[in-house]
């Protein structure tokens, strides 16, 4: 058996590392957003670990105090080989779980409500509408209201909300910009919606968070949170890029399955009308043609129709 002495060196050692390895991941963007909503979401993350931890500590606790407390070789322990029932344990095992459970209902309803990725943000200013669309392994956004489009990168400016409307050209992924909170999915076929904000300025990555092929690590973006005089002059340095987004530019596009490297910042200085809207289309039946259906009216655009699954194309 280890000593007494030595098993309680060991223990205050432990014990003073502990802070150490809780403060290990404070710099983990989650634990450090810069919006409301990745605020929000860190204060429910945070509220529902304390409140599940005391249910957990005292069990820990009292599972090696009784333990510790009861062995064979402490002859001073009650010895009660009959009982059987107390109705205070009861009472204490019951009822503190039920409190807790009470209490984490309420944060789940009211949270569940309160960060809608679907609910617009209330603000005065006017929101930046942004359409992603997840590629083979890439992100292209178009910025419809500026008329132009970029290809990992977005750029937006601070305390302005972001209308992000996503989809999916290739199988199911994840939008995710891990520092403003709050990942939904994009899928072919399918329309999702997302509303962000930023609050402080900054460089901030972006990825998808669900595995999609062999390329999936290559999936990442930036997303620059400026003023608004840096917003104009990205979206001005966008308009003189060389490039414009058509068809036949996006098919080169989309072609490029880039599985070995990240594929570069990519500006279009234009965008052709109802590309995203066209992309949606391309998956419902009838090779864009609204499907009859759900009491003979047309299908909506949203409606998951058709999406690919698998690796491949």
């Amino acid at each position: 058996m280890i000593p007494l002495k030595q098993l309680r060196r060991s223990l205050r050692s432990g014990l003073s590392l502990l802070p150490a390895l809780l403060l290990a991941g404070c710099d983990a963007a989650i634990l450090n957003p810069k919006g409301q909503i990745g605020h929000d979401e860190k204060t429910l993350l945070i509220t529902s670990v304390v409140l599940m931890l005391l249910v957990v500590i005292p069990v820990i606790v009292m599972t090696l105090a009784f333990a510790w407390r009861y062995r064979a070789s402490n002859t001073k322990a009650r010895y009660e080989p009959n009982w059987s029932h107390s109705t205070a344990i009861e009472v204490v095992v019951w009822s503190i779980p039920c409190m807790i459970i009470l209490v984490l209902a309420v944060l789940t309803w009211r949270s569940s409500h309160a960060l809608d990725p679907y609910k617009p943000l209330d603000s005065k200013v006017k929101p930046i509408v942004i359409e992603a669309v997840a590629l083979d392994w890439k992100w292209m956004f178009i910025y419809p209201e500026q008329g132009i489009a970029t290809v990992n990168e977005i750029a937006f400016p601070v305390d302005t909300p972001l209308n992000f409307r996503i989809t999916s050209d290739t199988v199911m992924n994840s939008f995710f910009i891990p520092h403003l909170g709050t990942q939904i999915y994009a899928m072919a076929g399918m329309e999702t919606k997302l509303h962000l904000i930023a609050n402080e300025p900054g460089d901030y990555f972006g990825l998808s968070a669900n595995y999609s092929g062999h390329g999936f690590s290559k999936m990442g973006f930036t997303a620059h949170a400026t003023d608004r005089a840096g917003f104009d002059a990205w979206v001005a340095k966008v308009k003189a890029a060389p490039k414009a987004l058509d068809q036949a530019e996006f098919q080169i596009l989309a072609a490029n399955r880039n599985d070995k490297a990240p594929y570069p910042v990519t500006y279009y200085a234009s965008v052709q009308d109802g590309m995203f809207k066209s992309l949606i289309h391309k998956y419902m039946m009838g090779n864009g043609q609204h499907m009859e259906g759900h009491g003979d009216h047309p299908a909506s655009a949203t409606e998951p129709v058709a999406m690919c699954t698998s690796g491949d194309k």
